[in-house]
Formats: structure tokens, C-alpha cells, sequence
């Protein structure tokens, strides 16, 4: 039976010897954040409610342009982290997904938030994953101007690349204010996207029962047939 973590069940007994994994994004995390200049953030945030009308006045908006470029600073920058894999010394080969890791990103064609979850699975090989660290990853990619079909896919790309797993499965469910709070205005409107790679893309038992994992009430729709 497949482990799960988030909302789910199965656990594995503990594996020792962790070895992490130093990844090249993490130095350019660094130099995203050297690079920042929150002084011209903040004027620049001034500039920009002012120029729209807005005005300042008053203790209640004296500083928000402060907390308007602290804010954006926060969903625009990666944050940096170890990603920590184990020995599979029990031979663990059934799914490992981690399920509903929140998500929160900034739709680069409109600079609003989208917000919504995750789900990140994989079929593992010679190696496991701290299981924290899949939400690290998730959040990584998350900081930044983003689309939700490039973030699903660099989020299962960037997984497969350093673990070497037989496969992996991303979901990602979001509500995107730029199409909810503006435009079409489609209130509640929810997009999903997916990206399959190994043995989750090429073979139909474990694709199906992927998942059924990530929606357990949705099985019948994804249910193989022979």
C-alpha cells in the first residue's frame, strides 16, 4: 500500500544516514536576495498608489508603502533550502505523495496572487526523501512571477532530476485572483494542472492509483480500464 502523508495514511519505519543535496538554484536564492532594494520597492510603491489616485494620508496609510514592498518582496523571493534524501534500506517501491501543500504565487502577467495546493508524489528508487523538504520545494518554485503550468512542471522536473525516483506525480489546484477579483470575475473558479513523469506517465495502474490518492473521492474518474 502506498505511503501518504497530508490527510492520509502510512507511515515507514526510520531510515538513517540522510545525505543532502546542494542544488544550483540555491546561489542564485542568495543573490536574488543580495539584489533587492527595498528602499526604491518602497518608493516605488508610493509612487505607484499615488500615481493611481490613492492617497496616504492618514496613520492608516502612512505605511503602506512599506508593507506593499515587504509584501511583494516575500512572494518574490525563493527561499533557499537543503534537500535532504535517505538510503531506501527497506526497499520501499509503492507511491509516497504528500498531499495538500498550500501554495501561494504571483501570476506574472498581472502581478495578483494565486493560491490554492499541492500534491507531490513519487515512485522511489535507490533513495527517499525527507518528506518536509517536498514542501520546501513546492514553495521555491511558488516564490516568483509564475504561471500554474510552468510551476506543475518545473516543481516535478526539479524532483526527478536530484532524486532519480522511477517516477513522479505534481497536482496543483489554485484559485487565481486575476481571473476571480478582476476580469471575467469568475468567482470560486478553481484550475488544476498535472505533471507525470516515469513510470507515472507511461504506466496506467500507477497513474490511476496516483491519483485516486490525491483525490480519494474522485476514484471512479480515474479508475483504469483493462
Amino acid at each position: 500500500m502506498a505511503g501518504v502523508s497530508g490527510n492520509g495514511t502510512g507511515t515507514a519505519r526510520a531510515i538513517v544516514a540522510p545525505r543532502s543535496v546542494t542544488a544550483p538554484e540555491a546561489v542564485r536564492d542568495m543573490a536574488a536576495v543580495a539584489a533587492r532594494d527595498m528602499t526604491a520597492a518602497e518608493a516605488a510603491a508610493r509612487d505607484f498608489l499615488r500615481a493611481l489616485g490613492v492617497t496616504l494620508d492618514g496613520d492608516g496609510r502612512a505605511d503602506t508603502p512599506r508593507r506593499m514592498a515587504q509584501a511583494y518582496a516575500e512572494l518574490l523571493t525563493p527561499q533557499p533550502f537543503e534537500f535532504t534524501t535517505f538510503p531506501n534500506d527497506a526497499g520501499y517501491d509503492e507511491l509516497v505523495l504528500v498531499r495538500d501543500i498550500p501554495i501561494a504565487s504571483l501570476c506574472e502577467h498581472h502581478m495578483l496572487p494565486f493560491i490554492g495546493r499541492a500534491h507531490v508524489g513519487y515512485l522511489p528508487g535507490d533513495r527517499l526523501v525527507g518528506l518536509s523538504k517536498l514542501a520546501r520545494l513546492v514553495e521555491r518554485y511558488a516564490r516568483g512571477p509564475q504561471v500554474q503550468e510552468r510551476l506543475t512542471k518545473e516543481i516535478a522536473e526539479w524532483l526527478n532530476a536530484r532524486l532519480r525516483p522511477r517516477g513522479v506525480g505534481v497536482v496543483v489546484e489554485a484559485e487565481h485572483l486575476c481571473m476571480t477579483v478582476r476580469g471575467a470575475r469568475a468567482t470560486d473558479a478553481r484550475t488544476t494542472t498535472s505533471a507525470l513523469l516515469g513510470d507515472l506517465q507511461t504506466d496506467s495502474r500507477v497513474r490511476a492509483e496516483f491519483l485516486s490518492l490525491v483525490h480519494p473521492s474522485r476514484v471512479n474518474l480515474y479508475r483504469s480500464t483493462p
